[in-house]
């Protein structure tokens, strides 16, 4: 029987950016034990997980490695936000180049690797990055976000390229693909 992984592609914050909302992560794991959102790097997701046969991966790379899309923007954070009930996440402010990097990433991959999930998505795109969730049960959800939208959070940085990354035992970024 083949082995199939399961992958997404996201942006992966810069380190000074990225080590701050993992300790907002480590602080409600803390504080509530929520651990879901720590089972994959602090990350704006771009397209959604898929499965990918294991022995395909490097086909996989390669033409993700092919995408074309060189223009450097900002991306800037700002605040928190939620999906009620069950998610709380920092708030990524709009922004049109990172719309058409969504937009043209999975049209791409539709196209070259036949990944139809996040077309399939009636959902639409909603930049983010989740510091709860899956774990967070309703009733702390309506005590945190309480908290959370009170909070102060303001980072921002360049775009300079995506990461895939594939489920261990947690996600881990496996390949990067810089401009």
């Amino acid at each position: 029987m083949k082995q199939h992984n399961k992958y997404f592609i996201a942006i992966i914050p810069p380190p000074t950016v990225f080590e701050k909302i993992e300790e907002i992560k480590q602080e409600l794991y803390s504080a509530h034990k929520l651990k879901g959102a720590l089972r994959s790097p602090s990350h704006i997701t771009l397209h959604r997980p898929f499965e990918w046969k294991a022995e395909k991966e490097d086909l996989l790379v390669s033409t993700l490695n092919d995408f074309t899309f060189k223009k450097n923007f900002r991306i800037e954070l700002k605040g928190f936000d939620c999906f009620q009930p069950r998610v709380i996440f920092v708030n990524v402010l709009k922004n049109e180049e990172l719309n058409n990097l969504h937009y043209q990433l999975t049209g791409y991959a539709k196209r070259q690797l036949g990944l139809f999930n996040e077309s399939d998505d009636l959902r639409g795109f909603h930049p983010h990055v989740t510091v709860a969730f899956r774990d967070l049960k309703k009733q702390l959800f309506y005590k945190l976000w309480e908290q959370y939208q009170q909070k102060d959070f303001q980072e921002s940085f360049n775009y300079l390229g995506f990461s895939l990354l594939r489920m261990e035992n947690k996600w881990e970024r496996i390949q990067d693909f810089v401009i």
